[in-house]
C-alpha cells in the first residue's frame, strides 16, 4: 500500500480541522449535507454527462494502483534479461523459446518471442515502441477523468454559493435564514477547493508517477530485447540497462547483477 498517499489525504484532513479549532471555530459549522450533496454529487453527475458509464467505472481500478501500486523491480528485471542474454550467446536465440513460459510479465514475453521469431529489429523496436505509447494513451485517459473531476468541483462549489446567495437574498426578512443561506454559500465553495487541491490534483500528479515508473521499466525491457537480438556481451547488456536508472540505484544493482 502506498502509506504517503494515506498520510498526506490524513494531515491534510487534520490540517483544516486543526486550522478551524485554533481558529475558535466548531467543526460543525462546517459540515453540510446540502453542500456535499451539490459539490460532489453534482461534480459526479457531470462526469456521468461527460464520460462513457465504463469510464466512470474505471475510476476505481484507477484509484487502486494509486494507493496500491504494482511493484517494479530494476535489479530483478536487468537480471532477468542479462540472464537470457547470456543464453542467447551460449545456445542461440531459439532456445530462449524454452524460457517464455517463466515470464511473467506480458510485454518481455511479447519481446523475447518477436526476437525468436526472427522479425527484423526496426520491426521488433516499432512494435514495442508502439505498446508503450499505447499504455500512455490508456493511463492518460484514465487520468484525465480524474482531472476533469478535479476542475469540475469547484464550478459546483461556485453553483453551491449562487445558491446559496439566492436562498439568503429570498429571505433577507427572515434574519434566521440569512446565515445558514450565507453559510451554504461559503461552504459549497470550500468543498470544492478541497476536493480539487486536496483530492484529485494529488491523484492526477500520483498517477504521472506510476505511469512514468511502468513506462521506465518497459523501456528497460524493449532495450534488453534488442540487445539480446543483436548479439551484444552480457556484460554491455548489463551497463546499458543500468544507466536507465538514477544514480543512486545504479551502484546497488550492479552488485546485485554482478559483473
Amino acid at each position: 500500500m502506498d502509506i504517503a498517499s494515506l498520510i498526506g489525504l490524513s494531515l491534510g484532513v487534520v490540517a483544516i480541522i486543526f486550522g478551524i479549532i485554533s481558529g475558535s471555530g466548531n467543526v460543525i459549522w462546517f459540515v453540510s449535507i446540502a453542500s456535499v450533496f451539490i459539490t460532489v454529487g453534482g461534480s459526479f453527475s457531470a462526469l456521468l454527462v461527460a464520460y462513457p458509464l465504463q469510464k466512470v467505472l474505471n475510476m476505481t481500478q484507477v484509484l487502486k494502483i494509486i494507493f496500491f501500486p504494482p511493484k517494479y523491480d530494476p535489479g530483478e528485471l536487468i537480471l532477468t534479461v542479462v540472464s537470457f542474454s547470456e543464453k542467447a550467446r551460449r545456445e542461440g536465440l531459439l532456445a530462449l523459446e524454452d524460457d517464455l513460459g517463466d515470464l511473467d510479465d506480458e510485454f518481455l514475453r511479447k519481446g523475447i518471442q518477436l526476437v525468436v521469431d526472427g522479425n527484423d529489429p526496426e520491426l521488433v523496436r516499432k512494435i514495442l515502441e508502439t505498446d508503450i505509447e499505447q499504455l500512455i494513451a490508456r493511463h492518460d485517459e484514465n487520468k484525465n477523468v480524474w482531472d476533469n473531476w478535479g476542475a469540475i468541483a469547484p464550478s459546483f462549489g461556485m453553483i453551491g454559493t449562487l445558491i446559496g446567495l439566492v436562498i439568503m437574498l429570498q429571505n433577507l426578512e427572515d434574519r434566521s435564514a440569512v446565515g445558514p443561506g450565507l453559510a451554504l454559500a461559503l461552504i459549497t465553495t470550500l468543498y470544492g477547493a478541497i476536493m480539487c487541491y486536496l483530492v484529485f490534483m494529488p491523484f492526477s500528479i500520483k498517477l504521472d508517477i506510476r505511469t512514468a515508473e511502468e513506462v521506465l521499466t518497459k523501456m528497460i525491457m524493449l532495450e534488453g530485447v534488442l540487445s539480446i537480438q543483436s548479439g551484444e556481451n552480457p556484460r554491455i547488456v548489463k551497463d546499458k540497462l543500468v544507466s536507465f536508472l538514477p544514480p543512486s540505484q545504479r551502484e546497488a544493482i550492479s552488485s546485485e547483477v554482478g559483473d
